[in-house]
């Protein structure tokens, strides 16, 4: 039995030669992936039991977060670290045939809090900005703009190359996005005006937009300038990935539907915009209004 004959960190290895280099998010992943060889990496496959995972995860949780070392780790991360060994074990199972069944179906999800929605009031949104233009990092400002004014995910906007950019067309064309569906992020005025500033003075050893200095392979590390600007600006509880919250909010406080904030945001479903529903109550309320006069004939819907 193929089971008996392979450990959980054989498998780890050939999904880390096989698999992992054609995932984008590998470098996020790979830290996972060793904290599961370094837990539970001798146990043998056929001996890998949903109980002994469990156990493993529900140890996860009680341990410091990294970024927050006086609280426990978050749900959400605790859900990360399931799923990439679940990944794993599905190939085991599915292509490498070292298993029968995987024991992951006898493993519980974190139970995951409602998704947060923090967004930008008006007055914030002019402090953040102009305490990012004043920061002596280059990036930081164009950086923020784009996310604030595209809502791309952090990944997607700090990962563009110049070869996603059409500045004809104002556009930043996103091949491989989180759900795995290509989308385009519109490129405002103040933006689109930056970008074509920065590709006169572009640098040629790299095709990213943010190049770190240390390895212009990579992109640049802004969580110092970006904690630095929060902190000038006397903003708090607010994260990177609440300017994609911010973008979002203010479309649905203009007007846009659900569906019309799915295709801005990249969601194929709309239970991850149904957070927004709620800043939209003069849309729904004038599509109430609609529905009612219709229906006790005060007129055309």
């Amino acid at each position: 039995m193929e089971a008996k004959r392979h450990t959980l960190a054989e498998a780890i290895e050939r999904y880390e030669r096989e698999k992992l280099p054609g995932i984008k998010t590998a470098h996020n992943r790979r830290p996972l992936l060793h904290w599961w060889r370094d837990k539970l990496g001798t146990v043998t496959l056929a001996d890998l039991t949903a109980p002994a995972i469990n156990d493993a995860l529900q140890a996860l949780a009680l341990e410091p977060s990294e970024r927050h070392p006086d609280r426990p780790r978050a749900a959400q991360t605790v859900s990360h670290y399931r799923q990439a060994l679940a990944s794993v074990l599905s190939e085991a199972v599915k292509t490498w045939e070292w298993m029968e069944q995987s024991p992951m179906h006898r493993v519980p999800k974190p139970a995951l809090p409602r998704g947060r929605v923090r967004y930008l009031s008006d007055d914030e949104r002019e402090r953040l900005l102009a305490a990012c233009k004043e920061s002596a990092n280059k990036d930081l400002y164009l950086a923020v703009l784009l996310a604030l004014t595209t809502g791309g995910r952090q990944a997607e906007t700090m990962g563009a190359s110049w070869s996603q950019v059409d500045l004809s067309r104002a556009t930043l064309q996103l091949e491989e996005t989180k759900n795995g569906s290509r989308r385009a992020l519109h490129l405002v005025g103040p933006v689109l005006e930056l970008l074509k500033e920065r590709a006169k003075v572009r640098r040629l050893d790299t095709g990213l937009l943010f190049p770190s200095r240390v390895n212009p392979k990579q992109p640049v590390d802004l969580r110092t300038p970006w904690e630095n600007a929060l902190k000038a600006a006397g903003i708090e509880g607010f994260h990177w990935h609440d300017l994609r919250h911010s973008f979002a909010s203010m479309a649905a406080m203009n007007g846009a539907s659900l569906p019309e904030l799915a295709a801005l945001l990249g969601h194929k479903t709309l239970a991850m915009v149904q957070r927004y529903a709620h800043l939209s109550p003069q849309h729904t309320a004038s599509l109430a209004e609609r529905v009612a006069s219709k229906m006790l004939g005060g007129g055309a819907a």
